[in-house]
């Protein structure tokens, strides 16, 4: 299947903004020691990998925990373990960020809650080397990756905008590269295309990266503000669900080559707490430097395309009354 964007963005690629990527990943994460107590955090997969080290890093720091997660089991032993080391409340609800009824059905309990939600992040993850379809029909990485915060903050919107204050992360990647000439619209599913991991996996965040623009837009002025990350080549528990042998090559050859997981956790909460961040939303980041993302990551015009079929993939009936919405 032909994509028609190449042209345009090829032009618009250029080296050094290959060569800050580069060295950005060398850099290390700015540090906020400002305290955060009280506050409630909203971190979906946080039993494991990067979400784990940074919900003991927000407890660390006073803040509640209401994490979304897969596992009852791990859930509970997280909600044990934050509770006892760090004296404030770990909570949890238990969905399947693959399956959308269960995303509808958490976005809508979160979007009921009365405490505000001062931070939400977006750190659930799927990592395959085969093609997986879900129960609705999508392709999984897709869900997982993109659909599911697309879902919460869809529904979300009101909310934090009548808090006045509140701060989204998404927990994306220099993996959208890997989309290079942006996203084929018409087959998000990978129904018309062989299928690639690392193709799939960079639609998904590249899908995330271009809606965060319109989301950012929306809630222009409110208080609310959206950025996405990039958190560093660091030891992750992702890719599980594939076979022996990327199991063994991630094992014994990629995560040696990683860094510390805490690293990304220091990088979460500069980025959820630091004053710093003020009135920066929609931007990019490799772990907390500002980068420029491919430049698929920043057509607004394909944004736009992408909307709609996003809500009707998501099973979202769009609100009309609402302005900010794209048109």
């Amino acid at each position: 299947m032909k994509n028609k964007n190449f042209k345009k963005y090829f032009k618009q690629y250029e080296f050094s903004n290959v060569w800050a990527m580069l060295k950005n990943n060398q850099r290390d994460p700015h540090i906020c020691n400002a305290h955060f107590k009280d506050k409630l955090v909203v971190i979906t997969g946080a039993t494991s990998g990067i979400g784990r080290i940074t919900a003991h890093k927000f407890a660390s720091q006073g803040a509640h925990l209401l994490c979304i997660n897969r596992n009852l089991q791990k859930s509970e032993q997280l909600k044990q373990e934050i509770e006892e080391q760090h004296m404030v409340s770990c909570s949890y609800k238990i969905a399947d960020l693959s399956i959308l009824a269960d995303i509808h059905r958490v976005a809508d309990e979160l979007a009921q809650l009365n405490s505000p939600i001062d931070v939400l992040i977006h750190n659930a993850g799927v990592y395959l080397t085969k093609k997986e379809v879900t129960g609705d029909g999508l392709e999984k990485v897709l869900v997982v990756h993109y659909l599911s915060s697309f879902i919460i903050n869809y529904k979300l919107r009101q909310k934090l905008k009548q808090q006045k204050q509140a701060r989204i992360i998404l927990i994306n990647s220099e993996g959208h590269r890997f989309a290079a000439w942006g996203l084929q619209v018409s087959d998000l599913n990978w129904d018309k295309r062989r299928y690639s991991g690392l193709k799939s996996y960079g639609s998904a965040k590249l899908a995330q990266l271009q809606t965060m623009l319109l989301f950012n837009e929306q809630f222009k002025n409110s208080g609310v503000s959206i950025v996405a990350m990039h958190p560093g080549a660091v030891k992750s528990d992702t890719g599980q669900e594939n076979g022996v042998i990327y199991k063994w090559f991630k094992r014994n050859m990629l995560d040696k080559t990683l860094k510390p997981t805490n690293i990304s956790a220091e990088a979460i909460y500069y980025l959820g707490v630091s004053d710093e961040l003020d009135n920066m939303g929609g931007k990019f980041f490799n772990l907390t430097t500002q980068e420029e993302p491919a430049p698929p990551a920043l057509d607004y015009e394909e944004a736009k395309r992408l909307w709609p079929i996003s809500l009707k993939l998501a099973q979202l009936d769009e609100d009309r009354t609402d302005s900010s919405i794209p048109k």
